[in-house]
């Protein structure tokens, strides 16, 4: 068998073995749609530079790599995917990927080669281990079943937010934050890599402010998804915020992503206050939602605890593995 290596040049190849590995290692996810897929190859987010390259097995496209270059922060490092379609692997397809990989990310500059595996599947962590990559983070996968919400549980658990959270006030939208508070937001959001456990993992915190914060959320909605958020506001500061991405042509699933309490105003269930608000603002404008997935480090005991308490139940973990130039 003869294994080669081309630069992408085909997104039909690309989605097909994307949402091939996908679908074998995390069934339960609905994968993007063949037009997100090739939106997102027009409009990436801000600050990033993108390669990629297909492995052919006798000519035959079934693997895939990206290296996603940061170019604002982070500057020593590189995200990658590989992925190889299941019933090739173990054929070479990997290797040559990983090593093209390596290649790459030196004349990149960078030191730092991230990615990471699902552990219910055995193929990602052998063949991380064999390459010499060494794992730095475990990731909790929870999901929210949002067809079984105890309405009452949820009123119970804002009733007691709001008795910490005296003086204090939410508010909720869609896509971009407003003028006079995106700063406040794009602060927080900044903070993300500073507060949550990163493990071995060598990221840094972002350099995001309001500029890249509306860049990012205008390129996330050309890709065909919209952002859901809430936030606490002390006055007319916001000191909490979260958001929910979800894609707009997958209405039955979404993404929790960031929630964070500026450390001035933590010990006030503000945190909850927000999540709380947040999932009413989705459900409000997504009615056909049932399922909202999230990743928080397994050490961040604290988001987890959260979580369940609102109903999410862990079903994955994952890995993040780093290889260092």
């Amino acid at each position: 068998m003869r294994v080669s290596i081309e630069p992408f040049d085909s997104p039909a190849d690309g989605y097909r073995i994307r949402r091939a590995v996908h679908e074998h290692d995390v069934p339960d996810i609905p994968f993007m749609t063949e037009d997100a897929f090739k939106a997102g190859l027009i409009h990436p987010p801000p600050g990033l530079e993108f390669e990629r390259y297909l492995g052919l097995l006798d000519g035959e496209p079934v693997g895939y790599l990206e290296l996603e270059v940061f170019q604002l922060d982070n500057l020593s490092s590189a995200e990658i995917l590989l992925e190889v379609l299941p019933e090739h692997r173990r054929q070479g397809v990997g290797r040559a990927l990983y090593q093209r990989m390596l290649e790459r990310g030196a004349a990149h500059g960078r030191k730092h080669l991230i990615g990471s595996t699902v552990d219910r599947h055995p193929d990602g962590t052998a063949f991380a281990t064999a390459m010499g990559a060494v794992a730095g983070l475990e990731d909790t996968r929870s999901r929210l079943d949002l067809t079984r919400i105890d309405a009452a549980h949820h009123a119970k658990l804002r009733e007691e937010a709001l008795a910490h959270a005296e003086g204090y006030r939410v508010i909720d939208w869609l896509g971009v934050p407003a003028d006079e508070i995106i700063d406040d937001v794009a602060y927080l959001e900044s903070r993300l890599m500073a507060d949550a456990p990163t493990g071995d993992i060598a990221w840094e915190a972002e350099k995001i402010d309001a500029e890249r914060l509306r860049a990012d959320e205008l390129a996330r909605q050309k890709r065909g998804r919209l952002s859901y958020c809430a936030a606490a506001l002390r006055g007319d500061k916001v000191v909490a915020w979260t958001v929910i991405a979800g894609e707009l042509a997958q209405p039955a699933q979404a993404w929790q992503q960031t929630t964070l309490v500026d450390p001035d105003h933590r010990g006030h269930r503000l945190g909850m206050l927000v999540k709380l608000a947040n999932l009413d603002n989705v459900r409000r404008h997504r009615p056909g939602i049932e399922a909202i997935d999230t990743f928080n480090a397994s050490q961040n005991e604290y988001m987890l605890r959260i979580n369940r308490a609102l109903g999410f139940r862990a079903v994955d973990i994952s890995t993040e593995w780093q290889h260092d130039l």
